[in-house]
């Protein structure tokens, strides 16, 4: 339920989760980043330091900017993501993000347009993504995060699904490594049956705002 006493409210990244993987609209899923963004920036004018906070505040940015094409916020969440993964380089999660990065720039703008305007690569995007899985500890989301950016940008990426079997295999410790499971499950359908443009299609909608009208 979206309603709940003050003490059930949702936390910041939960926000952002709703807006990435629920929101049927642009002006609703702008909104809830929005609300994300602004709760990240609270908690972190009260501990500056605080590592969750970093990490919803930047997400709420480079959302955004996948959101609007904004070209400024999308180089402000590069470095914020930068600066988390020099932080600690044994975060999964912060190579992800900025892997993520690298490969939705790709995917939306073109390999040598994302390259240009960006400095986006994707190589450098695979790279980081494969550190994740590596450092993922075995929880699902890391491998089929990698499994659907990896299919989103070449269905015949051959390391793909072998990425998405390891998923459903994955420990689900976070709501995102059930989520991410769920989703890897979902493109192996279409994968097994050798319907690699199905599969591509799929994994395009799973991904972060994906099912929002284009």
């Amino acid at each position: 339920m979206m309603i709940a006493a003050p003490a059930l409210a949702s936390t910041p990244r939960q926000i952002l989760t709703e807006a990435a993987f629920q929101a049927r609209d642009q002006p609703t899923a702008l909104a809830q980043v929005a609300q994300s963004e602004a709760a990240a920036n609270a908690i972190l004018a009260r501990i500056p330091n605080d590592r969750e906070a970093s990490v919803v505040r930047a997400m709420a940015i480079g959302y955004r900017a996948k959101l609007t094409r904004n070209r400024a916020d999308a180089l402000a969440a590069r470095k914020l993501f930068t600066a988390l993964v020099a932080a600690d380089p044994r975060d999964p999660e912060a190579e992800a993000a900025i892997g993520a990065w690298h490969l939705d720039s790709v995917a939306a703008l073109g390999g040598l347009v994302a390259g240009m305007v960006l400095g986006a690569d994707k190589a450098d995007g695979t790279a980081a993504m494969d550190r994740a899985v590596g450092l993922g500890g075995g929880r699902a989301m890391f491998p089929g995060l990698a499994a659907l950016l990896r299919l989103a940008l070449d269905p015949d990426d051959a390391r793909a699904r072998a990425l998405a079997e390891e998923a459903s295999r994955g420990s689900t410790v976070y709501p995102l490594d059930r989520l991410m499971q769920r989703s890897a499950a979902a493109v192996l359908v279409p994968l097994r049956a050798g319907d690699k443009r199905g599969a591509q299609n799929l994994a395009k909608q799973l991904l972060p705002f994906g099912r929002l009208p284009s």
